[in-house]
């Protein structure tokens, strides 16, 4: 299996809010933006691993802009790191209002997909390797916040999070 670049993952995905597509308020509803985010960073998935994907989690997804009735919501994903059968995907997400050309961030999140083989059961998927200086430093902070996924879930205990306590460890002997 051929290593990847992130770059080769990239997925964008625009779509239009339509008045099905708000709230009460006249912004787009959260749930319908979730939506759309699950899609492209599946569609990100799916091109590093060549497979159908399905999603694991989806981390803290604060709304920081709202997007408004006729703007137009453009979605990037990029998977960051990928594991032995899942991968973590990066994903911002702009709003734009086309008539004034004003461009805005609405918001960013991670999340996980899981890679399926024809049986529906979890398939080894290739490496991930970053290029740039962000997708380094995208990569390396994915440990850390696989480990505290995992510590969330129950699936790992704290004490065995070896990322995470190297930044505490570290931060405290510095101090």
């Amino acid at each position: 299996m051929n290593p990847k670049k992130p770059s080769e993952s990239i997925s964008t995905m625009s779509q239009l809010v339509l008045p099905n597509d708000t709230n009460t308020l006249g912004n787009l509803m959260g749930g319908q933006l979730m939506h759309w985010m699950d899609i492209a960073a599946a569609m990100a998935c799916m091109r590093h691993c060549n497979c159908p994907v399905v999603t694991a989690s989806a981390d803290n997804i604060s709304f920081e802009n709202p997007v408004k009735l006729g703007n137009l919501v453009t979605i990037e994903a990029k998977v960051t790191r990928a594991f032995n059968t899942s991968m973590e995907v990066y994903l911002k997400v702009h709003g734009e209002d086309i008539p004034t050309q004003f461009k805005y961030l609405s918001n960013e999140a991670y999340m996980t997909f899981v890679a399926l083989d024809p049986n529906g059961k979890p398939r080894r998927i290739p490496e991930l390797v970053p290029e740039t200086e962000e997708e380094m430093r995208r990569y390396e902070g994915a440990l850390r916040r696989r480990q505290l996924r995992l510590i969330l879930s129950g699936r790992m205990k704290p004490d065995e999070a070896t990322e995470l306590k190297k930044l505490f460890v570290e931060d405290i002997i510095a101090k």
